[in-house]
């Protein structure tokens, strides 16, 4: 993916909440991401659970990256505050992915290219940039505990999963989903950002969201022998 060509729509980002800034920006990405092959055929129930496994290996190195990041940010000022235990997925994904591939799971992830774009970009632009890191940040963690509940109610509908292998969506740390997700938009409104430094903030989700859409393609790509 050609991250250059991604940008923001013509927004102004001082006349509404940042947060709703950045909801409307990735609207059509949001919905273009649901509709890739490869989400259509996992949502309609014709993968095979080897072929979610084939997902759940990409966000382990995707959060590897993001998770690092948040470790280094929790000293600073602007990202400090969206550094938040209760959103870590790598432990759930670690018990997932035993599950899913077995105890040397780690020997069998194969990452798309795509995925590998995606974990080098989070490294390169979180390494001394606040803003990045919550580009990336909002992306993933609020993307999982809203359209990610999809998924875990898929894997159970069709796999019979409601613990180990659909760990990752589990956010039980978190007592109640909508007031969680109203503190975060709070989080991204009283952020001491210019306006200059918000549009740059909606550059970024916009290629966050893209170069997940990447991956998803990646997969698609791979998709026929994980069919039902």
């Amino acid at each position: 993916m050609a991250a250059s060509t991604v940008t923001a729509p013509d927004i102004a980002v001082e006349s509404v909440p940042f947060s709703q800034t950045l909801r409307e920006s990735t609207k059509r990405l949001h919905d273009k991401a649901h509709h890739s092959a490869y989400m259509d055929a996992l949502l309609g129930g014709s993968l095979t659970l080897a072929g979610y496994a084939q997902l759940a290996a990409q966000y382990h190195l995707i959060y590897e990256a993001l998770e690092a990041a948040s470790d280094r940010m929790a000293t600073d000022t602007i990202g400090a505050p969206f550094v938040i235990d209760e959103l870590r997925r790598m432990p759930a994904l670690a018990v997932d992915l035993e599950f899913l591939l077995g105890p040397q799971w780690r020997a069998k992830i194969d990452p798309v290219p795509a995925t590998i774009e995606y974990a080098e970009r989070i490294r390169t632009v979180t390494d001394g940039w606040a803003g990045g890191f919550v580009a990336h940040h909002y992306t993933r963690y609020l993307g999982d505990l809203a359209g990610g509940q999809v998924v875990r109610s898929l894997l159970n509908r069709t796999y019979g999963i409601t613990g180990a292998g659909a760990a990752f969506y589990d956010f039980s740390g978190i007592d109640n989903p909508h007031a969680f997700r109203k503190h975060y938009r709070g989080l991204l409104d009283r952020a001491d950002w210019t306006a200059a430094e918000r549009v740059r903030i909606v550059d970024e989700t916009l290629i966050a969201f893209e170069l997940n859409i990447a991956v998803l393609g990646d997969l698609a790509e791979r998709i026929e022998p994980f069919r039902a």
